[in-house]
């Protein structure tokens, strides 16, 4: 498996517009952040998970010319924003996308991009829904394993896909659901700021959640500029922690 971490970034992503904190200002490009994806190779499928406003961005940064299937943790906008640039791949590969996602943001997808479900006419996404839920499914051979988290009162789903398990926008896991963690070599999982926060772990509940769940090594995402510059969190993390960036690069 070859893994992608394409967007790190909270819903207003590093910089934020029309702020002057040192995050922000900073030279550094591990502390530019676009919103929150991922991306991954496995064997000669092409996965994402979640595609944001900055989706479009991405695909061309990395050079990615083929996705097979996306996968959506929920519905919140920096998360759905990008749908519409599903149809340059739908050009290339001339069929649907594969879309999974559950009933609710399903719906939200009509709800946010009402033509593309009610329109007929070239040039608008073609999708193909499939719908989720806690249970295990299959994209071809993969597995996937659902993995049921909370967004303050939000239900929204995290994966598990072999070694590697993904989870954003979250502040609460039943000890049910971390046995679904557990055994994983890599766990990215978000840490919004130091502080606590209504709907997002914060960095010492993520690292709780880490120890917890012992994998190899973890990253952090979905951060936010109240976190601190990327080299300085960093010394402060245990030693199997690290902040993640965009344009990380994992080999499974």
């Amino acid at each position: 498996m070859e893994v992608i971490i394409l967007g790190t970034g909270t819903s207003q992503g590093i910089p934020q517009i029309g702020c002057d904190c040192k995050v922000c200002r900073s030279s550094n490009e591990k502390d530019k952040r676009s919103r929150a994806s991922l991306f991954l190779k496995i064997d000669d499928k092409n996965i994402l998970i979640d595609a944001g406003p900055d989706f479009r961005q991405q695909m061309l940064r990395e050079n990615i010319n083929k996705i097979d299937a996306i996968l959506f943790t929920h519905e919140h906008r920096d998360h759905i924003g990008g749908l519409d640039d599903v149809r340059s791949f739908n050009f290339m590969t001339k069929k649907p996308m594969d879309i999974y996602a559950e009933k609710r943001v399903q719906e939200a997808l009509r709800n946010n991009f009402t033509y593309i479900f009610t329109a007929n006419y070239p040039g608008i996404p073609r999708l193909n829904l499939n719908t989720i839920n806690e249970e295990i499914f299959f994209i071809d051979n993969i597995k996937v394993q659902p993995i049921r988290v909370m967004h303050y009162n939000l239900p929204i789903l995290g994966f598990r896909i072999g070694e590697l398990t993904y989870i954003t926008d979250a502040n609460y896991i039943s000890e049910e659901e971390k046995t679904k963690i557990f055994g994983s070599k890599i766990l990215i999982i978000n840490a919004l700021r130091k502080e606590k926060h209504i709907s997002h772990f914060s960095l010492e509940e993520t690292v709780e959640i880490i120890t917890q769940c012992c994998p190899r090594k973890a990253y952090l995402t979905h951060l936010s500029h109240h976190m601190g510059l990327h080299d300085e969190v960093n010394t402060q993390l245990p030693e199997n922690v690290e902040i993640a960036y965009d344009r990380l690069k994992i080999v499974i």
